[in-house]
Formats: structure tokens, sequence, C-alpha cells
């Protein structure tokens, strides 16, 4: 097939019906934002360009930029002087991290975890709240510290770290290598960790203190108050296509442990041209991929789009939208909102009056379908607290206050639809929707 022809049969048969608007002001799914249209641009660019941008020596542009963004990144969230890297998500933000203080905690008892493995190794107590989200589980099997290295800490009535029960959960184990990860924006509620108090208590007994925030972490641009004492952590993971609205894939880890950081990602080759330590920065010294897209150029072009009063507008705006969600849908009978809406986040649930656990939750996941089959906008559900839960994540610099209430009659019409289809009928008073 000519090109033209494999790029018009692809484009024809994808959008019949196999993409989702992601891209949309009224998606409200998996935490997902949309993309600013200098990001995009970049995005363009760089595609374009086809640069493995690895190494400073054949790629200085794109290094250049990813070394100006880094530095962008870090002063805008407030953070101390710290390394970084730019990887591919969530996830490897988490994982590049938590290598990172892998090595830290061992060096520290005297141990070189790359060049001996763990075989052998002092064990690493890893220790996370109730709610923690999936990565960091991922990243302890891929780090080889094993899921059963994990300890709990007790979270509140909207899932954030109690510090508390982190210093008796600490004060009660072994002593030795230790780290734990805290959140800024718990994944179902959006709940932001006091990262702040965390840090005193770990650190008074030696632990690492990570902060996932690949949601909430921006929420730091928008206001240093949002989140207390967030320099005080060891390290920081945070996504880019969330809400700083770059397109998909990258994610971001900085670390207050440059040598520690180094140490863990590094590798070398006789093939390669790479810049002695303290010249020229090789992005392979600190994210764990050779072969890399030059996914800080997009972000560059974001930030320097928006400016930090122009991220404080988007995440503003969509707490604000969040909030709308709740008070709305929270004045309609039988609907509950189960969070305490902090940030972007809002967990909803439809009632049966009189029924049980098991009905609430069959109506719950009913009104979900019947918000997705009708169109207007897309969200998903999740089960927090063994309870199905509608989920609204309002992420993207596109929507605006007439998505929220478009989505909001939809969500109420397809509430009305269950309810009548169900024989509940209506309430006799409050109807708001």
């Amino acid at each position: 097939m000519a090109d033209v022809e494999v790029l018009t049969h692809l484009a024809d048969a994808l959008e019949a019906g196999g993409l989702m608007g992601m891209d949309s002001g009224r998606f409200f799914g998996f935490v997902i934002g949309g993309t600013v249209p200098a990001a995009l641009g970049a995005d363009w660019l760089v595609s374009a360009w086809d640069q493995n941008s690895a190494l400073f020596a054949p790629t200085p542009g794109t290094a250049v930029v990813e070394e100006i963004a880094g530095r962008w990144v870090i002063e805008m969230l407030g953070l101390p002087p710290a390394s970084f890297a730019f990887v591919t998500g969530g996830q490897m933000a988490n994982t590049t991290a938590l290598a990172a203080a892998r090595h830290h905690v061992l060096a520290a008892v005297g141990w070189d975890v790359e060049a001996d493995g763990l075989v052998g190794a002092p064990p690493i107590r890893l220790i996370v709240g109730r709610e923690v989200h999936v990565t960091v589980p991922r990243s302890a099997r891929l780090l080889g510290l094993g899921t059963r290295s994990i300890e709990y800490v007790a979270v509140d009535e909207n899932g954030a770290m109690i510090p508390e029960s982190l210093e008796e959960v600490l004060a009660a184990g072994r002593p030795g290598p230790a780290i734990v990860c805290c959140q800024a924006g718990n994944v179902n509620t959006g709940a932001l960790d006091t990262v702040g108090e965390l840090a005193d208590v770990a650190h008074r007994h030696g632990a690492w203190l990570h902060v996932d925030g690949a949601i909430g972490l921006w929420a730091a641009a928008c206001s240093p108050s949002m989140l207390p004492g967030l320099d005080r952590a060891d390290s920081w993971s945070t996504d880019a296509h969330k809400w700083l609205n770059v397109g998909y894939d990258c994610g971001i880890t900085v670390c207050a442990h440059p040598g520690s950081h180094r140490a863990a990602m590094t590798v070398t080759a006789s093939y390669l041209v790479q810049a002695p330590p303290g010249t020229d920065r090789d992005p392979v010294d600190w994210n764990p991929e050779f072969s890399r897209r030059a996914r800080a150029v997009p972000v560059y072009a974001a930030l320097a789009s928006l400016g930090r009063d122009g991220i404080a507008e988007i995440v503003e705006r969509c707490c604000a939208h969040a909030r709308r969600f709740a008070t709305v849908l929270s004045g309609e009978p039988d609907v509950v909102v189960l969070n305490d809406v902090v940030l972007n986040q809002v967990l909803v649930r439809f009632l049966v009056p009189g029924g049980s656990e098991a009905d609430h939750d069959a109506r719950t996941r009913a009104v979900i379908a019947a918000v997705q089959s009708d169109a207007t906008c897309w969200l998903g559900g999740s089960i927090w607290r063994d309870r199905a839960v509608m989920r609204l994540s309002v992420s993207s610099h596109a929507t605006t206050k007439a998505d929220v209430d478009a989505s909001i009659d939809a969500i109420c019409r397809a509430f009305r639809q269950v309810r009548d289809h169900d024989g509940g009928g209506a309430s006799s008073q409050g109807e708001t929707c």
C-alpha cells in the first residue's frame, strides 16, 4: 500500500470506533489530561526530528531543552536543588525514584546494591499508606523488593496518611533501611498527605520519604500551602500528561540526592560518547532508558506557554469544576458524594432507598453504564472501601463550566432513567436535576 493509503486506512479504521475522546473537555475518566496547543506542536517537532535523546553529544539541542525544563519543573514546584529524569509515566517515575532510594538506604548500611544485588542484603522496609497507588507495589516487584516487604500505615477518612500511624509503624518494626511512600493526590479521593509532618517522622527514623504526586504535585504550583513541607521529602514523582496537559507519554522524577539517583541509573559503554561527570548532562545517567524520545521538549513548550500563572489557573479551574460536580450532584435525592473534594477527584454513589450495599453498588454501576451510553461525557467507575462509585476526574485544560453543566445534566438523566426502570420512583422532595 502507498503511504497515503496506509494512513487513510488507519485513520478510517480507528476513528470509526476504536478511539476515545480523551482530549475532550468532557472526558473525566482515568485521571487523564488533554494537550495544550504548544505541547502538541512541540510533539510534532519531536517526531519530525526523530532524535534518540539519551546523550548530550549526538543530541545537544534536546539535551539542553531537557535540562532547562527540569530546572523549571523544580522551581515551579518549590523543590530544593535536585536531579531529575523524564520517563514514560507515573510507573517509571516511581520506579526510578525508588531505585535511587534503594541505593541510598543500602549504601547507608554499607551495601552496594548495584554491584552486589539484593541477595544477602539487609532487608528494606517499604512503608506505604493503606490506599497506595498500584504503581508503588509494582515498583517493589520490578526492583526486587517484593510486595511482602510492604508495611501499611492507616489513613484518614479521605485517604490521607496519618503521621501518628506512620510513627507507630516505624517504631514497631526492625531497625535498618526503610523507604516511606506518601501521596500528593489519592487516585480516588484526591487526598493530599501532609508531607512536612511525614518527612519529620520518616527522617527521625532514618527513612527515605518519597512523594507519589502523579496527580496532585502540580497543586504546589498553584498554592504551596496545599502541600506544606513538600520540599522536605527525598524524592518526588509526577506526570506531565495529567495536569500539565502534555501529550502521552511523560512522567517526571525529581530526587534530592543526585549522587544516589545517578548511581542507581547511570550506564557506560566503550562505544558511547559520554560527558564526564560535572560537565554536560547526559539524560541516560538519570533514567532507565537508552533509546528514548525527546519527551522533555513538549514539557518545555507547555511550561513556556503557560507559565506558573497558566498552570495555576488550570489547577484552580479543575478543582472548582470538581467542587461544582460535587455540590450539584449531592443535592439530588439518593445521590451521595463520598469524599471531601480537596482536589480534582469526585466519588459519587447512587442509592436505592431502603436497599442493601449490593443494591447501591448495582445502581451505581447502572448509572455509570447509562452515562457512557449517552455519550455526552465519559467517566468511569472505581471501588473505594468496598463500595462501587462513579469516579469523576477533572484534569483537562479544555474543560469549561458549560462542559461541567452539560455533564451534570447527562448524569442526572441517566440516574432518573435507571431509577425509573428499577421502579424506584422519584423522591418526594428536593429534586435538583
